[in-house]
């Protein structure tokens, strides 16, 4: 079994806004004091749909990079880099093109929902089609177990495990696969070979979900084995073959609660967002200009703080206090809509202060930001050139 990992990648889109920070960026300040994290730039993937616009890319690339060190994401704790400088990425898609049913891709749902949604585009495209195929080779090829997705994205974690089970399934037969095994097995020690067996025969006869456990920890424990043997007796245990690639997870995300400006969800496309790293002045003006109830027309007209996008912000913001007063001197007309902003103005300035701080020494030398990136990718690639090794040599493709 390998070691946890997770995997999470973002299409570079440019300047982030508070809705990217509280769907995404925050859970991924979490996750990396939690497990090793693999955090990318989806280069690739943002040609899927902006393949005849491409000259924005590197550009977007390093704004959004600044934005996820503003926000705390931390290279030391965390391995960012770009999907195209880890060419591993396409030659397992590739790879995997050749053994994924047409009808799996076409079956994805986005697919047929991102069609209709762009219809100002061409996207009757190879690359569009596959898109999938390749989301789930950036997932394998570092063997990540855990994914953290929104809801409508867990179809695509969904496809990676089945093409990923369709792989081990193809090519971990190797020749004299149970020979081979049982001389694995010798290799643990006559005292550890006992226990695995014991546990594998609870597992294989009688389902138990701790006998797989406690044999996975067993190998995970034994020093002495090769990473070929090791991978051999995690298929032996369940009785499949060698298992070359491994089964994502997802882990469920809540999707933001980040309203835009105008109460609508916050996108660049609606143009009611707050950016990361925005202007003081910017913040202010743009708080105080938002919309809020429309039934409040005078100071002295009571509101319904339900009906007025301000109360949104504060429902993110504000602690129980601030919401009481919020409420109580919306529906009495007690405070005017100004008022109600000011605490939500705070809130975000005070949240934005640490990120234009972080980000500062990157504005100032971007060739820092430029390392940081040549580190992680010299770093991913390492871990990507391991997983293609054993999938060249599963498929036949080694050569030596």
């Amino acid at each position: 079994m390998y070691a946890e990992k997770v995997l999470s990648g973002m299409r570079p889109t440019g300047r982030l806004h508070l809705g990217h920070y509280h769907g995404v960026l925050a859970n991924w300040v979490k996750l990396q004091h939690e497990y090793p994290c693999l955090f990318f730039v989806a280069d690739w993937h943002a040609l899927t749909t902006a393949y005849d616009e491409p000259g924005t890319i590197a550009q977007n690339t390093w704004d959004m990079v600044i934005d996820w060190l503003a926000a705390g994401v931390d290279p030391s704790q965390a391995t960012l880099f770009i999907q195209s400088r880890v060419p591993e990425h396409a030659e397992l898609h590739l790879l995997m093109s050749m053994m994924t049913p047409l009808g799996w891709l076409e079956r994805v749902p986005t697919y047929k929902d991102q069609q209709e949604k762009l219809t100002h585009k061409d996207l009757a495209t190879y690359g569009f089609l596959g898109y999938p195929l390749l989301q789930a080779a950036d997932i394998l090829i570092y063997r990540a177990n855990r994914v953290p997705v929104g809801e409508d994205q867990v179809p695509h974690i969904e496809f990676t495990r089945e093409i990923a089970r369709r792989f081990n399934h193809l090519y971990g037969r190797e020749p004299g696969f149970e020979d081979k095994a049982r001389e694995s097995v010798k290799k643990l020690g006559s005292k550890r070979a006992k226990l695995y067996e014991e546990l594998r025969t609870r597992y294989q006869e009688k389902g138990e979900e701790e006998a797989l456990e406690q044999a996975h920890v067993l190998l995970n424990d034994a020093q002495n084995l090769s990473h070929g043997d090791r991978e051999r007796l995690f298929g032996y245990l369940e009785g499949g073959g060698k298992m070359i690639l491994v089964e994502p997870d997802a882990m469920l995300t809540e999707a933001s609660r980040m309203p835009g400006l105008d109460g609508q969800k916050m996108s660049k496309s609606y143009g009611n967002t707050i950016a990361l790293r925005e202007d003081a002045e910017s913040i202010r003006k743009k708080i105080r200009t938002m919309q809020t109830d429309p039934q409040r027309v005078r100071r002295t007209d009571p509101g319904d703080p339900e009906k007025c996008p301000v109360w949104q912000f504060h429902l993110i913001y504000s602690g129980e206090e601030v919401k009481g007063w919020a409420q109580q001197g919306c529906r009495s007309a007690g405070i005017g809509c100004l008022e109600c902003k000011q605490p939500v103005i705070d809130a975000v300035l005070a949240e934005q202060e640490p990120m234009r701080e972080r980000a500062r020494m990157y504005e100032e030398d971007p060739q820092l930001v430029r390392n940081i990136i040549a580190d992680g990718c010299e770093k991913a690639r390492k871990l990507a050139q391991e997983t293609m090794r054993d999938v060249r040599e599963a498929i036949g493709l080694d050569y030596t």
